[in-house]
């Protein structure tokens, strides 16, 4: 189920944000209140663009996140609207962050009038690579980027950007 983030959110998404393992393909792991932070950013950019990243839920535990949000650097591809998720480890290979991202894309598509979505992740993280061809999106490798976020040399610098359009 995808809905909006509650308060009760705040203690498991910190404990996924503080696993080693669910952030590899990230700078760092999130402290509590970084972690806090960000879902509290979360709930303000549905209040002013009436989109943003869902919570997931599972049997009725929380379990990550996914959805639409709007990049806050610049590269070659920005202005865009994204599609992202992060999940807890036990989540993982059940088919949730694609079922998830699949209606997170039918509502960009749909209610908020999108005509296109990108993603983007380090090379390395072949997993959400994965969830970006179930997707149906398209990589061109000459739009694969350094992020400008990451300092020269970061093992995570070079991305990866896929595409998807709005089918007519």
């Amino acid at each position: 189920m995808l809905r909006r983030w509650r308060e009760e959110d705040k203690e498991p998404f910190a404990v996924l944000n503080a696993d080693p393992v669910v952030m590899e393909h990230f700078p760092a792991t999130l402290s509590r209140e970084e972690s806090d932070a960000l879902a509290e950013r979360v709930e303000v950019a549905f209040d002013e663009r009436g989109f943003g990243l869902w919570a997931v839920e599972a049997d009725g535990e929380f379990i990550g996140f996914t959805g639409l949000s709007v990049p806050r650097f610049t590269a070659h591809f920005t202005p865009c609207v994204e599609i992202g998720w992060r999940l807890a480890r036990s989540a993982w290979g059940r088919g949730y962050a694609t079922e998830a991202a699949r209606a997170s894309l039918e509502d960009g598509f749909g209610r908020v009038g999108l005509t296109e979505v990108v993603s983007f992740t380090a090379v390395p993280n072949v997993r959400s690579q994965a969830v970006m061809r179930r997707l149906g999106m398209t990589h061109d490798p000459a739009e694969d980027f350094d992020h400008p976020v990451l300092s020269q040399g970061h093992s995570l610098r070079r991305h990866v950007l896929y595409r998807i359009r709005r089918r007519k």
